[in-house]
Parts: C-alpha cells; structure tokens; sequence
C-alpha cells in the first residue's frame, strides 16, 4: 500500500474504533505522546486520550457512524500532515439524523513502518445550535 492509502485507512480506523467505544483501541492509532484537541477538552498520551473520550461519552447514545471524507494528505518523508472533513450521522426518534460535523487537522509520523496520529485537531463547526 502507498503512504497516502495507509494514512486514509488510518482514518478510516480511527472513524469505525470511535463510534464503536473502543477508545483503547482508537488511542492506539496515536504516537505515545499524541494529542487529541477536541471541542469538548484535550487528551494527551493513550491514557490521557483514551479519559478524554470516556468523558465525552457518558451515558447512552444512539447508534451512530463518523463519514470521512474529501481527504488531502502531504507527505514530508516519515510525516504528514492531513486535512479532511467529517459529519456525524446517528440514530434518532424521527430516523436518522446530522448530528455534527467539521473538519480534522492531522500531524502524522511513521514509526517503524507504520503510521500514527501525532496530533489531531478536530475542529467541529455543524452542531445543533450553531449557525
């Protein structure tokens, strides 16, 4: 697979980990040191990212799936950085539903012939009570 194949299944992964609430398998996808900047707070570290996202879901929440999409990677050797846009669909009582949506900004390093999250923003700016 190419750099930029494998970065988009990175993606792809974090997408199917995250709305399964496998957060120790999502914290994997970063470096040991990574960052995960959200609009609800910041977890740094596996340990830190994988509270971070425990803390964000609480309680029940419908079924829902992370699209990626219209995804713009530039490499630099063993790094890269990412761009991409993400909407969040979910269940609900009236059917499915927009729940959220925005773009990620990604730093990303190879190690060891594999690649991780160094740093990724997500900038969430489609929200119910936003204009």
């Amino acid at each position: 697979m190419s750099d930029k194949d494998e970065i988009r299944e990175l993606l792809a992964r974090y997408c199917f980990a995250l709305d399964a609430d496998r957060f120790e398998e999502m914290a994997a996808l970063f470096t040991p040191d990574g960052v995960w900047e959200t609009a609800f707070g910041t977890g740094t570290g596996r340990d830190g990212i994988v509270a971070q996202a425990r803390s964000i879901a609480t309680g029940p929440r419908p079924r829902r799936v992370h699209l990626t999409t219209n995804i713009v990677i530039d490499l630099i050797g063993d790094t890269a950085t990412a761009q991409s846009n993400w909407v969040l669909i979910q269940n609900s009582p009236t059917g499915p539903t927009i729940g959220s949506g925005g773009g990620y900004s990604d730093r990303l390093v190879k190690v060891g012939g594999q690649w991780f999250f160094q740093h990724r923003t997500i900038d969430r700016y489609i929200a119910e009570g936003r204009s």
